[in-house]
C-alpha cells in the first residue's frame, strides 16, 4: 500500500483548502440568469445569453471575422473576375488580355491562401466552442452542488439527467450555429450587398425589396416551431425521469411481476417523444419547402430583370452574371439564416432550459460566510421550527435542545415525527424557518457549510456506494491519508472479517451501488468511510434498521467502535440499539415529548415505553420467523 502524506489534526485543514478551491462559482453560470428587464424568472434568458457571448468573446469574434473574410474572399473576387472577363472579352479594350491574366494570378493565390486561414479559423472556432461547453457543464455541475435538498427533492433526477447531455450538447450546438453560420452569414451578406451596391444602386434596391419575401415565412412559423420545440423537449424530460426510475426500481418491478405494466408506461412516453418529433419534423420540412420555392422563384425574377437591363444598356453584359451570382449568394445565406432557425429556437429552448437549473435561487450560499478551521461539536437547538416550502404545516415545532461536545444523543419516534428533518438540520442541508441553531456558541447559518461539512460523517440507513473499489470508496474525496489511518478504519469497522472471501480484498470492485456486496458489508464500509475522516460530529441515520440479525451484530460493534468521544446523533427504529446513548430524545408531530436515559423513559412510561414495546414485539416477531 502506498504511503501518503501523515495528518490527524491538520486532515481537516487540508480538506478545507481542497474545498475552497472546488466550489469556486464558475464564472459561466451568469450567461443563464435572466435579463433584469425580464418579467418571470427564466424570461428573456435564451436572449441574454447570446448578447453574453458576444460581450464575453468580442475580440475573438471580431478576429474570427476578418479570419472568415480573408477565407472566404475567394468567393467574392472569384464573381467580380467572371464578370470582369466576360465584359473584357466582349470589348477588347487595349491590354485586355494581361488584366485577364493578371486576374487569374490574384485568384489562384487567394484560393491557395484559402487553406491555412480556413485550418486557423477552424481552430479558434472549435476551441471556443468546446472550451465554452466543458464550462457550462461545469457551471452547471457546480450548480446542482449548491442547490438545496428541498430543490434536489422536488426536482426528478431524470429531468436534471436531460437537461445536463440533451440540453447542455443543444446550447453548445446554438453556440456553433451563432459563431459559424449567423455572424458569418451576416458579413457575407453586407459584402454581397456592398459589391452590388458599389455595381448598380438600382439592382440593389430590387434586391432590398424583393429578398424580405422570405422573411414572412419566418414570423408565421416562428411561433409554431417554438412552441412544438418546447413540447417536444418536455416530453424528452419525462421520459428520461420516468427511465431513470424503471431502472431504479428493476427489481420491484421484476418481483411483483408488474413488467408488462410498466413496460406499457414506458412505451407510451417514447410514442408522446416520437409524436412531438414527428410533429416538429414535419412543419421544418414544410418551413424549408416553402422556403426553397420562394427562393427559386425570386431567382428567376432576378435574372430576367437584370437581362431586361442588360439589354436596355444600363449594365454589361457581364454585370448580368455578377448580379445573378450576388443574387443567389444574398438569397442562400438569408435561406440559410432561416432554415438554421429551428436549430435556433432549439438551443434557445435548452437555454431556458438550463435557465431553469441555472437561476435556481435556492441554494447554499458560503459567500461572506465565517471559515471553519476547527469545531468541538457543542450543539444548541433554540426554538427551531422548519417549513417545507409551499407548505402550510410545520414539521418540526419549537424544538430546543443543548448537546455537549462528545455526547451521544438518540432520536426516536414514529414515521414523520421529524427525526429526519432534526439531521438534515443538524447537516445543513436545510435551515430553520424559524429560531435558530448553534455549533460552539456560532449561529450554524454564519459559518461556512462547506469546511463545517469536513468535520461531519453520517452512516446512512442505505449506504451510498459508487462503482469502483472497497479501497476507493472509504478513502473517496480524502486527498491525505496515511496508511496507518486506514488499516485502523478498515479494522474498527470489521471490514477484515470479509475480505478474506474477496480474492482482490481491499480493491475488489463493490458494482454499480455496491450490488455486489451484501447490505452488512456496504454499511461497513460506510463507517470505514466515516471512521479515516474522524469526525467530531456523526450522524447515524437508522444505519442498523435494514440488515438481519448478524449483519447487524458486526455493524453494532463498528458503531461502538465509531461513536468513540465524538457528538454523536443516532436516528433508531430498533430501540435495543440506543441502550448506551447518553440521553433519547423522543418525537411526536415534530415536537419533543420526551427526554431521558434509556431506563428513566421506559420507568416513565409514556411515549419511549409505547415504543420500546412495538420495538420488542417486531424483534420477537423476527426472531421466530428465523427460527422457522
Amino acid at each position: 500500500m502506498s504511503k501518503h502524506i501523515s495528518v490527524s489534526e491538520g486532515k481537516q485543514l487540508a480538506n478545507l483548502e481542497h474545498t475552497k478551491h472546488e466550489n469556486k462559482i464558475p464564472d459561466l453560470e451568469y450567461l443563464f440568469r435572466p435579463s433584469k428587464d425580464g418579467n418571470k424568472k427564466g424570461e428573456k434568458s435564451q436572449d441574454s445569453f447570446m448578447s453574453r457571448i458576444i460581450k464575453k468573446d468580442f475580440w475573438r469574434m471580431l478576429y474570427l471575422c476578418a479570419i472568415h473574410i480573408i477565407c472566404d474572399s475567394p468567393t467574392w473576387v472569384f464573381s467580380l473576375v467572371t464578370s470582369d472577363v466576360i465584359n473584357l472579352i466582349t470589348y477588347k479594350p487595349e491590354g485586355f488580355v494581361l488584366r485577364i491574366v493578371l486576374e487569374a494570378l490574384i485568384l489562384f493565390i487567394l484560393i491557395l491562401f484559402n487553406v491555412p486561414t480556413n485550418v486557423l479559423y477552424s481552430k479558434i472556432l472549435n476551441g471556443t466552442i468546446r472550451s465554452n461547453t466543458a464550462r457550462i457543464k461545469s457551471a452547471l455541475i457546480r450548480k446542482l452542488q449548491r442547490l438545496s435538498i428541498t430543490y434536489h427533492k422536488e426536482m426528478e433526477e431524470g429531468r436534471i439527467s436531460s437537461k445536463f447531455i440533451r440540453d447542455v450538447d443543444n446550447v453548445g450546438m446554438y453556440h456553433r450555429i451563432f459563431l459559424s453560420t449567423i455572424i458569418t452569414l451576416i458579413v457575407d451578406l453586407l459584402i454581397a450587398i456592398g459589391i452590388a451596391l458599389y455595381r448598380s444602386p438600382l439592382v440593389t434596391l430590387f434586391f432590398v425589396l424583393i429578398i424580405p419575401l422570405n422573411v414572412l415565412f419566418t414570423f408565421v412559423f416562428r411561433k409554431k416551431i417554438r412552441k412544438q420545440s418546447f413540447e417536444f423537449r418536455v416530453h424528452n424530460e419525462e421520459l428520461s425521469a420516468k427511465l431513470t426510475t424503471t431502472l431504479q426500481m428493476m427489481n420491484i418491478v421484476k418481483a411483483h411481476g408488474l413488467a408488462n405494466v410498466e413496460g406499457e408506461i414506458v412505451d407510451n412516453k417514447i410514442h408522446e417523444v416520437k409524436d412531438a418529433a414527428l410533429k416538429l419534423d414535419n412543419t421544418n420540412a414544410y418551413f424549408a419547402a416553402l422556403i426553397w420555392s420562394s427562393s427559386k422563384i425570386m431567382a428567376g425574377v432576378c435574372l430576367f430583370f437584370c437581362v431586361y437591363l442588360a439589354l436596355n444598356n444600363v449594365i454589361k453584359p457581364g454585370d448580368v452574371v455578377l448580379f445573378q451570382t450576388l443574387f443567389n449568394s444574398i438569397s442562400a445565406y438569408v435561406l440559410q439564416l432561416i432554415n438554421v432557425m429551428p436549430n435556433i429556437i432549439t438551443g434557445q429552448e435548452a437555454v431556458r432550459s438550463l435557465s431553469e437549473i441555472m437561476s435556481a435561487e435556492d441554494i447554499e450560499n458560503d459567500n461572506g460566510k465565517k471559515h471553519v478551521n476547527a469545531i468541538k461539536g457543542k450543539i444548541l437547538f433554540e426554538n427551531v421550527c422548519y417549513r417545507y416550502p409551499n407548505e402550510s404545516k410545520n414539521v418540526i415545532n419549537n424544538f430546543n435542545l443543548s448537546v455537549n461536545e462528545g455526547e451521544r444523543i438518540a432520536v426516536v419516534g414514529s414515521s414523520g415525527s421529524g427525526k429526519t428533518t432534526i439531521m438534515n438540520l443538524i447537516i445543513g442541508l436545510l435551515s430553520p424557518t424559524s429560531g435558530r441553531i448553534y455549533l460552539d456558541g456560532k449561529p450554524l447559518d454564519e459559518i461556512s457549510m462547506q469546511e463545517y461539512r469536513h468535520f461531519i460523517s453520517v452512516v446512512p440507513q442505505n449506504s451510498m456506494l459508487f462503482s469502483g473499489t472497497i479501497k476507493e470508496n472509504i478513502t473517496y474525496g480524502l486527498p491525505h491519508y496515511t496508511e496507518k489511518e486506514f488499516n485502523d478504519a478498515i479494522e474498527d469497522s470489521f471490514i477484515t472479517e470479509f475480505l478474506p472471501s474477496f480474492p482482490n480484498g481491499i480493491n475488489t470492485m463493490v458494482g454499480e451501488h455496491g450490488d455486489k456486496l451484501s447490505g452488512g458489508q456496504k454499511q461497513r464500509i460506510s463507517i470505514a468511510r466515516a471512521l479515516i475522516r474522524n469526525p467530531k460530529i456523526l450522524i447515524l441515520d437508522e444505519a442498523t434498521s435494514a440488515l438481519d440479525n448478524v449483519s447487524e451484530y458486526h455493524v453494532q460493534k463498528a458503531i461502538d467502535k465509531l461513536v468513540n468521544k465524538r457528538t454523536t446523533f443516532i436516528v433508531a427504529h430498533r430501540l435495543s440499539t440506543i441502550r448506551n446513548a447518553d440521553r433519547i430524545v423522543v418525537m411526536e408531530n415534530g415536537e419533543i415529548v420526551e427526554v431521558g436515559t434509556y431506563s428513566e423513559l421506559v420507568e416513565l412510561n409514556g411515549k419511549f415505553a409505547e415504543l420500546e414495546k412495538l420495538s420488542k414485539m417486531r424483534e420477537d416477531a423476527i426472531k421466530k420467523e428465523m427460527a422457522v
